[in-house]
Order: structure tokens, then sequence, then C-alpha cells
């Protein structure tokens, strides 16, 4: 499965080399074009590419990260070129400041589910840090029991399925928060689960 990272930031570089290093290939896209990328695909080596733009790496990725500011999401990509894959919303919905937005009790995935109809969207890879992202999934005392959270969140039982496997293979342990809407809230700025470096066991004290 090849893996597309749109958005290459801090937090999308970062998973970009911990897929690399589970094995995984993945080919990644910028508001910048590939020129940009240069540096990080020469880190990268043999098992990352670039696109040539957000819409090529979706045509051509099995499954699709966003990893954008969230203001940015809607109208990013033609709905019709991720219609039936799996669309990981790893965005954040944020005011100014920091604060959470305010979308009326909504979930931010459950918006991105509106715009990209046919999409299966998964909320998943928001919660952490970009540096506790790098580290904790080969960290010695993050083994076992001790592992790492990643949730997802989705209506689309197959597709978390799929989202929970690449979780694992990075080192971390996926959590199921449940449907689109409560699940995503979860995860989301202001939520519980938002920026907590949590355990298996420390999550589901939450859910």
């Amino acid at each position: 499965m090849r893996t597309g990272v749109i958005g290459t930031g801090r937090i999308g570089s970062t998973l970009a080399r911990i897929l690399v290093a589970a094995g995984h290939q993945v080919v990644l896209a910028n508001a910048s074009g590939p020129r940009a990328l240069a540096p990080l695909l020469a880190e990268l080596g043999p098992g990352a590419a670039a696109a040539m733009s957000p819409v090529e790496a979706a045509g051509e990725a099995d499954l699709l990260v966003l990893m954008v500011p969230f203001a940015t999401v809607r109208g990013l990509l033609p709905p019709h070129v991720v219609r039936d894959k799996v669309l990981v919303d790893a965005t954040n919905a944020f005011a100014g400041a920091g604060a959470p937005a305010d979308l009326g009790g909504r979930g931010s995935s459950e918006l991105v589910a509106e715009w990209y109809p046919g999409a299966r969207i998964v909320k998943s890879l928001n919660t952490m840090h970009f540096e506790t992202l790098a580290a904790a999934g080969t960290a010695p005392e993050r083994q076992g029991e001790h592992r790492l959270a990643h949730f997802t969140a989705g209506d689309d039982v197959k597709a978390k399925e799929i989202v929970a496997g690449i979780i694992t293979d990075l080192g971390f342990v996926p959590v199921d928060t449940g449907p689109l809407n409560s699940g995503g809230i979860l995860q989301q700025p202001g939520g519980p689960l938002f920026n907590r470096p949590l355990t298996e066991a420390q999550a589901l004290a939450w859910i």
C-alpha cells in the first residue's frame, strides 16, 4: 500500500520519516511543489517520491493522509479523486491563538466527510506532537503495555482497520474511539485525547 502524505511541515515530514522507516512507500505533496521537497526526499531515500501537486499525490496513493491546516482542506482536492479511498483526516481545527474552533458541536472530520463524499474518512494521527511522534514508536521505554496510543474514529469499520494496521506498523497501539462524530470530537482540540501522550489503558479511561 502506498501512502500519500499531503502537507510536509514538521508533523507531515515526521510521519513520512517513520512510515519509510517502517517499510512503507510514501508519496509526498505540499503547497510549494516538488522542488521544495528535495532535501526531505534525499533523506528518505527510495521509499519516498514527490508528486507535482496534492491532486497528483491523491491519484497515486492507495491511502491519503491530510496534514495541512484545517482551513485549507475544503477545495484542496477534487472529490472524485478520493472517492472510495481511505482518507485520514489528521488536521486540527483551531481558532485564533491556538483555541479550538467553534464548530457548533460537530466534529471537524464530519465536515471533511461532507466536503469529500464517497471518501472513507478516518480521524487519526492528529493528537500527538511531532516530537513525541518522532521518538515514541521505537523508544525502548514505550514497548509492550507502555506503547503510546494513536486513535481512529470513523464510520467505515474496514477503513479503521487499515489505519490501525499502519499505526501498529509504526510502533504505536491503535485505539478505536468510535464513530466519526463522537470519536472525532474526543480527538480534536479541546477534547480529552488531544495532545496527551497516553498508553492504551490511559486512553480507554477517557473513552
